[in-house]
Formats: structure tokens, sequence, C-alpha cells
């Protein structure tokens, strides 16, 4: 075929005087070919070839679109290819045409049904795109595959995104308020895909039935909760092409990170960066998009929304309750109560009449038990075996100070009553700190101090210095310290030191 540039040079040697044979042999090209350059200055337009008929597959066009059109509910996987087609139309209903008209029937078909779109511009502040992107990244003590949820502005493409330790509900939630944080404002429409951890129920068209604690974001953010189409991920295009961003800009080479906070703090920097560069084919860059998106969208509310899950349970006689297929401990004396489980991504509290009454950091492993042996030193001197056979107290990792003293202890006054001293000693732990304690255990040297009692004197007397040495926070917001001494001035306790060593040897 002649290229634009050899019409040209054939056009040039004619006029130089060469004959077609010449031109020919010079450009080794057909004497056919060299007249048609003479005859225009520029080759004709391509034209697409016209489809040839296939007179023997005309009866088969309505059992070949029937096909077709029943494989729209078949599995991706098993639909016919043409080869397939052409077996079937040959082997069951006598065809007997060949397999290149079939196939370039089925292309035509196929071209007719390629789905189209229409360009769409969204209006500043209006709408914002979320859904799940899946990287690696290298933690200390092993590559893991994390979910990280981005959240895009179709108007500006300005992104946020947070790495969470699950896709659940609670996960959402948190990321999604500090993702409107990060904002500093709250879109008036939120468009996902259809997750079953937000929408429980999937209805005909958009219905959906919310899940009730993202329904409860939605109406403390005042924004309109809004889905794709199953399979029609180009309803949000923006945060599709952001997890393309995130996979192959963000976390390629694979990251490396501390924990999670490490590389939240690492993502939040990407996405500050991102803002400098313009996006597409617009010549702004996404801050200046953006700053006119927040004059448009909702402001953030007065209060904090409260990203967690709730859930009823009981209190078992082992002093847990049940979420998620793990158990937490709870202090004994709310043994047989039902409580609230209120779980966020990395943290469970246990709530009892509004009250919260235990703490423990969320686990993801199913059967594991985390327990706090500090709710369980109350049941001790009833189950004083349970110190040295009970998981929670071997597993409790305390200063050296410890265990010296419970030695001491036992050497004093027998292994039976020295535990019994040591349990009381630890019973300390419940009101007051572990320093606190343990300072009191080092102190305690001699005879004297090898007594419970003693060592709970003396862990008042230092709870009470601890305290008159603290000024009161208005003193401190104030920095009035002047005016703190002539209003509260500093009491004489001098008798109240000698009653509380009463009986206390000082060791020093």
């Amino acid at each position: 075929m002649l290229t634009v540039d050899d019409y040209a040079e054939i056009r040039r040697a004619h006029r130089d005087g060469l004959s077609i044979r010449a031109i020919a042999r010079q450009f080794h090209r057909s004497r056919r070919k060299v007249r048609e350059a003479l005859a225009q200055p520029e080759p004709k337009p391509f034209q697409p070839r016209q489809e040839r008929s296939a007179p023997r597959l005309g009866g088969f066009h309505g059992l070949i679109e029937q096909i077709l059109a029943d494989d729209d509910q078949a599995p991706a996987k098993q639909r016919h290819s043409s080869q397939r087609l052409f077996e079937r139309l040959r082997d069951e209903h006598q065809y007997a045409g060949g397999y290149d008209a079939v196939r370039r029937y089925v292309a035509r078909l196929k071209r007719r049904r390629v789905e189209t779109f229409i360009p769409l511009a969204h209006d500043a502040g209006q709408r914002l795109e979320a859904d799940f992107g899946h990287i690696y990244v290298d933690f200390p003590e092993a590559r893991r595959q994390i979910p990280v949820l981005l959240l895009v502005w179709s108007y500006s493409n300005c992104p946020f995104a947070i790495a969470l330790p699950s896709e659940r509900t609670e996960a959402i939630l948190d990321g999604m308020t500090q993702g409107f944080a990060f904002f500093g404002c709250v879109p008036r429409e939120v468009w996902w895909d259809n997750p079953r951890t937000v929408a429980a129920e999937i209805f005909t068209g958009r219905e959906r039935r919310l899940h009730p604690r993202y329904r409860a974001l939605a109406s403390h953010y005042v924004f309109e909760p809004l889905f794709c189409l199953p399979a029609h991920g180009n309803e949000k295009p923006y945060v599709e092409n952001r997890v393309k961003t995130l996979q192959r800009r963000w976390a390629t080479p694979v990251p490396k990170a501390v924990d999670l906070v490490h590389f939240n703090a690492y993502l939040r920097d990407c996405c500050l960066r991102d803002r400098g560069r313009a996006s597409g084919e617009q010549r702004e860059t996404i801050g200046l998009r953006f700053d006119r998106e927040r004059a448009h969208a909702l402001p953030l509310p007065a209060t904090a929304f409260d990203p967690c899950v709730y859930e009823q349970a009981k209190i078992d006689k082992y002093q847990t309750v049940r979420f998620d297929q793990v158990r937490y401990s709870v202090p004994c004396s709310y043994v047989g109560q039902t409580a609230t489980i209120k779980a966020y991504p990395h943290r469970v509290e246990i709530v009892i009449a509004g009250q919260s009454i235990a703490r423990h950091e969320r686990s993801y492993e199913h059967g594991e038990q985390v327990l706090e042996p500090l709710h369980y030193l109350a049941a001790l001197p009833r189950r004083p075996a349970a110190l040295d056979h009970a998981p929670v107290f071997r597993q409790w990792r305390l200063p050296p100070a410890f265990q010296q003293f419970r030695e001491r202890l036992q050497e004093r006054h027998g292994p039976h009553s020295g535990a019994r001293h040591y349990i009381r000693v630890l019973q300390l732990l419940a009101d007051h700190p572990l320093e606190r304690v343990q300072q009191v255990l080092e102190q305690s040297r001699g005879p004297d101090g090898l007594n419970a009692e003693v060592v709970a004197q003396r862990v008042r007397k230092l709870a009470l210095h601890a305290n008159l040495s603290e000024p009161p926070k208005a003193s401190v917001a104030n920095h009035n310290h002047e005016a703190f001494r002539v209003q509260v001035p500093t009491p004489d306790l001098k008798s109240f030191d000698q009653f509380l060593c009463q009986g206390d040897c000082c060791d020093e």
C-alpha cells in the first residue's frame, strides 16, 4: 500500500522526466501502482470492506441471535464462543456452511451489542464515590493484604484513602467519618456499589435496605445514600480509576510500614500531594477544583458521629461477653447482666446503663479470648489456686519486682499464707497504677514490709502525696499559681502521716 510520502516521491520523479517503467523499477512498485499515484495527489480514504454475503447462514440468523441472548443469563466463562456456536449449528441443526461465515456474523452482532456511555458532569459539592481497593503492604511481621477505603469527589477528583483492618460496617463508618473530617465538608450524595455491610438487602432497581448504622451515619451527616446498579461500576468511574492509582502508583513498589497508623500517614500525604496536579483534561489543579467543591458542600455537623456497631450480649459465669466469635472479659460484679457491646475497628467497649465497664483492643482471631487480669482480681481470694493455674494470670506480664516480692512473702509466711498476702497486693492494682505499687514493693526490703496490709498503707500514702502535689486543673488552665496558693492553702498532714505509719517500720 502506497503512503502519502510514496505518492509525493513518485509524482516528483515523473515531473523530473522519468518514465513510468523507470519509476516502477526505482521504487519497486508495479506500473499499475505508479499510474494510480500519478492519477491522484494522495491515497484514497480507507473504505471498510463490504461484508460478504453468506446465503447458507441466512436461515440461521434468528437461532444464533436467540442463543446469544440466552448467554446473557449464563456465567461469563460458560457462554458460546464462535467455534462452539458453529459446532452446534453443524451437529444439531444441519448447517452446511463454513465457520468463517458464523464468526463474521457473531462479530457483527457483538458490535451492535457493545454498551455505550454518555459523558456526565457533576455539580461541585454534590457527589462522593466510595469503594475499596486491595493492596499488599510489608509489615515487620509479614506481608499482608489490606483493604483501603477510597472516597473521591466526582467534580474535583479529590481523593481520600485510609487502610482499615477489615471491610466490616464499623470499619466503613470509621473510615468515612475520618474522610469527612479530612475534607472538612460533607457531600450531598454518597455512591457505593452494593456491599452487604452497607446495603443489607438489594431490591429491584436502586432500592436498598440499608444497614441500620449506615442509615444512622447518613442521617447524622445529612447525605443521601445512593447505590449503583449491580455490575455497573461505570456509574462511579472516578473512584474506580483511583483504585488503579492506589495499586499502580501509591503501592508500587510494595510499601513498607510499621503499622496501619504509619501507613495511613503515608496515604494521607499522597492524597494531599495529589491536589497539586491537574486531572484528566482539566486545566485547573485538583486542589483549586476542590476549593470550589468545599464551598458548595455541606458543613460538618457540630457533634461527632460514633463509628461503631451495637450488639446485646449476656455476661456469662466466666465474666465474658461474646462478639464476632471472640470473648471479652468484664469485672465480676456484672456477671449475669445484659450488656451492650460497642464494636469499633480497633477496640471493643462493653457498656451497661450508659456506663463503660470494660474496654479491650479488638481481636479478629475467631475463638480467641481477650481477658483483663484486673477483672478477675476480686474472685482470687475465693479461688487462690487460679493464681498459678488460670491462663489469665499465668500470662500476666508484671515487672520482676512482683514475682520477687511473692517469693519473699512465701519464705516469710509459707506457700499458702504467702499467696494470700500476694493476692491482696495484686488487688491494689484495681485502684492504683502499676508504677506506684511497683515502687512500694521495690522499697519494702525489711521484714516488716512483708505484709499485705503494710504495703497497702504505703501505697495509699504515696497516692495521697501524689494527689496533693498535682494542682487542680483550673489552676493549670489559668496559669495563676499565686492565686491558687492564696485560695487553697496546703493542709498540714503531719498527724495523718503519723497515723498511716503506725506499725510501719522504715526500711531506709
